[in-house]
């Protein structure tokens, strides 16, 4: 079994599992996307990182594995592409990357927006995308100033697909799911927007987009999407090459209303929600106004420059409660 010595040494419980290292990450990660792994050990790896727990050298690790294989984007614009996973969708409110994703672009910014569904009782931001008349670019290809661009993963890298396709089966999360959060799949300066669901997962984050050296606008997400929930202030981490600034403190309390913010989630009422927005029949959410502004100013930091640089991450303590989205 290819990595079997691996599984060995993470599935030992969450108390007795030991991380791996960066190379060790990046060899697993390598074997899985290649198809030397077995599904019977890709099932025991997920199960076994899903109770351990990714750590920040093993998220660079897997991160080098899959950047090595994945297909990019380009653009020629003088701003950097705004970079947009979207792998959750709605659950309770209508998701926002689209209208998020559409705003960057009125800016000036190429913006790539990347995924695929992997909950079925989701509505994904690609259906959103569709009644808007956006579709998923069949190839990697050019993007233009203030265009958005779609891509399913499977274009970006079919066996990543596959992996998180996994979570089908097994119904759990894995660390395809970590990684697809964190993908740039563009040739060039990027701004990525990361989020994340629990507190816990900030500092691991943290530690990995510095070891990165990523442009990156760090926030608590939507139901695991990067747009801002429209009725909180959350906290704003930026990154400049790796360098951390914090942009804006979280700030307490919630609006109880949203003006022209819909209740039903379906992808129809969304798409007419983000036209209205767009069409300034409906303002545009605060928290997603800010989260403009700080992705504008982070790119605005950022020169022309190439992929981060991989090198070898400082080990993160294994984290203790592995139920994010």
């Amino acid at each position: 079994m290819a990595i079997q010595h691996y599984i060995k040494e993470i599935g030992r419980g969450a108390r007795g599992a030991k991380a791996l290292s960066r190379l060790e990450a990046c060899d697993v990660m390598a074997q899985i996307l290649d198809g030397q792994v077995s599904d019977y050990e890709i099932g025991a790896f997920c199960i076994a990182m899903r109770i351990k727990g990714e750590t920040a050298e093993e998220m660079c690790g897997l991160w080098d594995a899959v950047h090595a294989r994945i297909a990019r984007f380009h653009s020629n614009a003088a701003l950097p592409t705004a970079v947009l996973p979207s792998y959750n969708g709605a659950r309770r409110l209508p998701t926002l990357t689209p209208l998020l994703a559409l705003l960057l672009a009125r800016e000036g910014l190429p913006v790539l927006v990347h995924g695929m569904q992997t909950e079925t009782s989701r509505v994904s931001a690609f259906a959103v995308f569709e009644r808007l008349g956006i579709s998923a670019r069949p190839q990697a290809g050019v993007i233009a100033a203030s265009e958005v661009a779609l891509v399913h993963t499977a274009t970006l890298l079919p066996a990543l697909a596959k992996l998180l396709a996994v979570r089908q089966i097994i119904g759990l999360r894995n660390p395809g799911h970590s990684i697809a959060k964190l993908l740039q799949p563009v040739q060039g300066a990027s701004v990525l927007l990361g989020s994340y669901t629990h507190p816990e997962y900030l500092p691991m984050l943290q530690a990995t987009l510095a070891e990165l050296q990523t442009n990156a606008l760090l926030s608590r997400g939507l139901e695991g999407e990067v747009c801002a929930d429209p009725r909180r202030t959350p906290q704003y981490d930026g990154f400049v090459a790796g360098q951390h600034q914090l942009l804006q403190a979280r700030s307490s309390g919630t609006d109880s209303q949203v003006p022209g913010l819909p209740s039903e989630r379906d992808a129809d009422t969304t798409a007419r929600y983000t036209e209205a927005v767009l069409a300034g029949a409906l303002p545009v959410p605060s928290a997603l106004a800010q989260q403009v502004e700080h992705v504008l100013a982070i790119a605005q930091q950022t020169q022309t420059q190439t992929a981060p640089v991989l090198c070898v991450a400082q080990s993160a303590p294994p984290l203790q409660d592995p139920h994010h989205d």
